[in-house]
């Protein structure tokens, strides 16, 4: 038997490779298998680390998945070192602790959509 997968997904985001966008302790609500544009900060896995999910930006489509990128420039880990990545959701809004949902906004290289 199979398990439905919600269409939603909350994801604590850990580390600084997108900051200032996002910070290390935020809750990001994630729309999973949403349409995905560059720009749009997504859930997606690197190829060659099939078992780590990572919150990053959609730089553009490559090989059947995405380039993504940090919005952090000195935290590095995205596809210039770990290849293309299978994105599986767009993140729509952060619930950062402590502080009022903010929706996300265009980063460094604009255009995110909610």
């Amino acid at each position: 038997m199979s398990r439905a997968v919600l269409p939603w997904q909350r994801v604590i985001v850990l580390g600084p490779s997108m900051v200032p966008t996002l910070r290390s302790g935020d809750a990001v609500l994630v729309r999973r298998h949403a349409p995905i544009a560059p720009g749009d900060v997504v859930l997606a896995t690197f190829r060659t680390l099939p078992d780590r999910m990572v919150i990053k930006r959609a730089v553009r489509p490559a090989g059947g998945g995405w380039e993504v990128a940090s919005d952090n420039p000195f935290a590095g880990g995205d596809s210039a070192v770990h290849g293309i990545a299978d994105v599986h959701g767009r993140a729509v809004l952060v619930l950062a602790r402590g502080w009022c949902p903010r929706r996300l906004s265009a980063g460094p290289l604009g255009g995110a959509r909610m």
